[in-house]
């Protein structure tokens, strides 16, 4: 295949995508927004599953690189209730399907793993717009602007590119996280380090009210904590995020009651909570066929996190570069063919989290598969 691709967003799935393409000697460019690979914090920890995100880096030639970052022991997972008791607790045995690692680790396995040039730093896409025979144009902050014959929008819950298949927008699901991380806890917050353990901790109301949180055992001490409120944004739009101690304040008011080993995941950070709204696109979100241009991640089928979003992401690069390698003289046959297994495979998975889930039912996500990453 000669026609050069050209995927917006330096994501998983956008770099997945870049490294199948690049292996089956295709030639690609990546345009990213961010001003270096270093420009921001790229999240925390995923769990990669065997039946996708894995088969994904397989395809992409990495698993070896994969299995180096894996951190050893954090597919443990404890459920406690309000008051600290203990309701389920799985020891990492080494048999779990879904090893853990960093997401920054895992992106910059990717990005070595592609030809230097290939990802366009600085690249803001501020709008698209269709050309000519399946031709499309993408425009830049700053005025440039670069046209292609196939165009793959990679560029997540808000991308610029999906207007050009659809005029579907993300809408807020009910309910937001507000990210906290404490440092260094085994030394300096002992009992909530203790909480938590090795792994994944889930603590959750079961009055079922919406009230609950995840927190992840990072590297080196940290616990990295995801608290759940399920509110109107007007409801957070009352709260100055800018002041850390009064923003951690009236989050941490919402669980008055709670162990207070726990609401240290709340109060006890020195950096600032970050309020996170989550928006989804509809379950079986889905498009007519645009010559030219396709979607994938996030930008094809955003829902509530799940611990999937990172996986399918991966898959949908890994498969769509699989069709273009399998069709060199026919993108529209190789796009169709993805597109017919992307559909139903992101509906089912944004299916399982489409409504607020009562505590009961997260119970039951989380004893009955592998812990997932938020």
């Amino acid at each position: 295949m000669h026609t050069p691709v050209t995927i917006i967003g330096a994501g998983l799935g956008g770099l997945v995508l870049a490294r199948v393409l690049h292996l089956h000697g295709i030639p690609v460019t990546v345009y990213e927004a961010e001003s270096s690979p270093t420009a921001r914090s790229q999240g925390g920890m995923l769990d990669i599953h065997d039946r996708n995100g894995q088969l994904a880096l397989k395809a992409a030639g990495l698993t070896d690189e994969f299995r180096s970052i894996v951190l050893e022991g954090r597919q443990a997972i404890r459920l406690l209730g309000r008051d600290g008791t203990v309701l389920f607790d799985k020891a990492d045995d080494g048999t779990g399907e879904s090893p853990e690692v960093q997401r920054g680790e895992l992106r910059q396995i990717l990005l070595d793993a592609l030809p230097a040039g290939t990802v366009r730093w600085g690249h803001k896409a501020t709008g698209v717009r269709t050309l000519t025979e399946g031709r499309h144009e993408v425009t830049f902050a700053g005025g440039t602007a670069v046209a292609t014959s196939l165009l793959v929008g990679a560029d997540g819950a808000w991308s610029q590119v999906r207007p050009l298949l659809c005029d579907t927008t993300p809408a807020y699901v009910g309910r937001s996280f507000v990210e906290t991380h404490l440092h260094d806890a085994d030394t300096r917050y002992p009992a909530t380090a203790k909480a938590v353990g090795d792994g994944t901790l889930v603590a959750l109301d079961p009055d079922g009210n919406g009230k609950w949180f995840v927190a992840h055992r990072e590297k080196d001490g940290t616990l990295h904590t995801y608290i759940t409120l399920t509110k109107p944004q007007d409801w957070f739009a009352t709260i100055d995020f800018t002041d850390a101690a009064a923003a951690a304040a009236r989050i941490a008011e919402e669980y008055d009651g709670w162990a207070p080993e726990l609401t240290a995941l709340i109060t006890a950070g020195e950096t600032a909570p970050v309020l996170r709204p989550l928006h989804a696109l509809p379950v079986g979100h889905r498009w007519d066929r645009v010559p030219g241009v396709t979607l994938l991640g996030d930008a094809a089928h955003l829902s509530t996190p799940n611990g999937e979003g990172a996986n399918l992401a991966m898959q949908d690069g890994a498969e769509l570069g699989k069709a273009l390698a399998a069709h060199p003289d026919d993108i529209e046959t190789a796009l169709t063919e993805y597109e017919r297994e992307l559909f139903p495979r992101s509906a089912a998975a944004a299916a399982a989290v489409a409504h607020n889930p009562t505590s009961q039912e997260v119970i039951k996500f989380f004893t009955e598969r592998e812990p997932a990453g938020i």
